[in-house]
């Protein structure tokens, strides 16, 4: 059964999928990333360009969507203004589709009373401006806060854990959480399902809670889609974690992405 954020029944390592035939996993599509512009020619960046990248996506395959919306210069933001113009744009290009955005710490530099702030402005957006949800990194200081402010704007938390420490660390709080992340970023691409599993396995053992959602940026990208549907566990694909098929070919935006990986989802019968 889906929810609100567009997960479903619960697959293998507690996370949403397929398994048992209960239909096609969740797959995201991550838009844009903190990439610059010049690294694809349809990143997304402005409101307009992520609301059209985000119904393309939905119409591909993509069950939500994920991007770091950006200030008029160009630059990731966490400010009220961009982040309500991101969401109200692909609310009315998408709606219905669950949108979520980034609090990764580099974009305030570093300054974790400055990111607090930033998010506790979101208290002015009207509803139709406030993401679904959002990524919070349990390798950054000050997370637990954060994850406090997005509890009570309304806003879920997806925990972002890139290591077993952060599983551990996820643990430790009881954080309640719409999703899990499980990212595996760069490094040999032969080395990420078990650098995935070795984290998914800890999240177990310790009995955190939440469905899991599989995936990695750049090299591993590709594999650990294949891994996810293997799993029955969410996935998520997009300009923001590779630039190319799996076979290495050029892609036109992120709804080729959607498609060739719901292509291989569905192989698994996921």
């Amino acid at each position: 059964m889906a929810d609100r954020d567009g997960h479903g029944e619960q697959g293998e390592h507690g996370g949403s999928g397929a398994a048992g035939g209960a239909g096609p996993v969740m797959l995201k599509a991550c838009l844009n990333g903190n990439r610059a512009p010049a690294e694809h020619p349809a990143l997304p960046v402005t409101p307009a360009q992520l609301a059209q990248e985000a119904r393309a996506a939905r119409a591909a395959g993509a069950s939500a969507v994920h991007m770091h919306p950006r200030d008029e210069a160009g630059r990731e933001s966490l400010s009220a203004a961009d982040i309500g113009a991101a969401v109200r744009a692909v609310r009315r290009a998408a709606p219905g589709l669950p949108t979520g955005v980034s609090t990764g710490l580099w974009m305030t530099g570093g300054d974790v009373a400055a990111r607090r702030a930033a998010v506790r402005g979101w208290a002015a957006l009207p509803p139709d401006e406030l993401p679904d949800f959002a990524s919070v990194n349990l390798s950054e200081p000050g997370f637990t806060d954060l994850c406090e402010d997005l509890r009570r704007l309304g806003v879920g938390v997806e925990a972002g854990v890139w290591s077993v420490a952060d599983a551990e660390a996820l643990a430790a709080t009881g954080i309640d959480c719409v999703r899990v992340l499980v990212e595996i970023i760069g490094g040999d691409p032969h080395t990420a399902v078990p650098r995935a599993h070795a984290v998914l396995g800890r999240l177990d053992e310790l009995a955190v809670p939440g469905p899991r959602l599989l995936h990695g940026e750049h090299a591993p990208a590709w594999v650990l889609v294949d891994e996810a549907g293997r799993l029955g566990l969410a996935t998520r694909i997009g300009l923001e974690d590779v630039l190319h098929g799996p076979a290495g070919e050029p892609v036109r935006g992120n709804a080729d992405l959607v498609r060739l990986a719901r292509a291989r989802l569905a192989a698994r019968g996921r």
